[in-house]
């Protein structure tokens, strides 16, 4: 059975996503913003950010596949779903659970930037510098870490840990 290991408290995630709410409301007061989940582990943050925010904003989702064993990232990467929102002329957020190596992360940056978007940047929860392989600017992060398998808050292993109040790592 694998052991979970603290990382982030409740308290500190959600005092982080009230910050960074609090820098995206400023930085996008008066314009059109479009916050872009990505499914599935995104979810949670993205709910947590939107109710954190104090400008509107819309909100979709898009889903992307990354085929590896679970724990390893193998960088081929599918769009499965994409938004359905009219991105003409909006700022679009990318919001992500944990950015890693940034091979996701790229390529939904590339994937937006010929949309006609006004502007396309990322925001995630937990950027996880130790595997960086792949330059993305994050515009906005929550946390950050060097390395370790994490679970909570949106992120899982196997579909599982998704719904603890923390961030833990997992250690088998």
């Amino acid at each position: 059975m694998p052991i979970l290991e603290a990382v982030f408290d409740q308290e500190r995630i959600q005092a982080e996503i009230k910050r960074v709410a609090g820098e995206i409301s400023s930085d996008y007061k008066g314009r059109e913003l479009a916050l872009v989940g990505v499914l599935k582990g995104a979810f949670i943050f993205l709910a947590d950010l939107v109710r954190n925010l104090t400008i509107p904003a819309y909100v979709d989702f898009v889903r992307v596949s990354s085929y590896g064993d679970g724990t390893q990232p193998s960088g081929n990467i599918r769009l499965s779903q994409d938004v359905t929102l009219d991105l003409d002329g909006k700022d679009v957020l990318l919001v992500e659970d944990i950015v890693d190596t940034g091979h996701t992360m790229a390529f939904l940056l590339s994937h937006f930037s010929g949309r006609n978007a006004a502007s396309v940047a990322c925001c995630a929860l937990v950027d996880k510098t130790g595997r960086r392989s792949r330059g993305v600017d994050l515009k906005y992060s929550c946390l950050s870490v060097a390395g370790g398998f994490l679970v909570g808050c949106g992120l899982d292993y196997a579909e599982k840990h998704r719904g603890l109040p923390g961030i833990y790592s997992l250690k088998p």
